[in-house]
């Protein structure tokens, strides 16, 4: 498992987070927008996040919203949804750090992710 780090253009306008956004869903089967990186989450719900991926032993790409605040503002409303973290799976929109751990507890997350190829076990 590798966990990547993204990283947005240095002059990030509102069409170029935008795009940059489109751009890393398409790419990556699991992205997760987050405050912070994978090693160093900069937010508890982020941490959270990142830790049931890292428990789930599936490989994501982590983008630190914090780098721009377009990308910040960005994510909300490529999304709709006010909150961050974010995770996507093969290009669609799960939730936030409470769905996701909702998920992980029923055992729906380890399932979709199982049944969507990214997961062995």
């Amino acid at each position: 498992m590798t966990d990547t780090a993204q990283t947005v253009p240095p002059t990030t306008t509102a069409d170029t987070a935008h795009d940059f956004i489109a751009k890393t869903v398409a790419e990556n089967a699991v992205v997760l927008f987050m405050k912070g990186v994978p090693d160093q989450p900069g937010c508890g719900f982020s941490a959270i996040a990142v830790q049931i991926l890292d428990h789930l032993e599936v490989a994501f790409a982590g983008v630190n919203v914090l780098q721009s605040d377009a990308l910040r503002q960005g994510i909300k409303a490529y999304s709709d949804w006010p909150t961050i973290p974010q995770l996507y799976v093969k290009g669609e929109f799960i939730g936030g750090s409470d769905i996701v751990r909702e998920m992980f507890q029923s055992g729906e997350l380890k399932t979709m992710l199982t049944e969507q190829g990214l997961l062995a076990h």
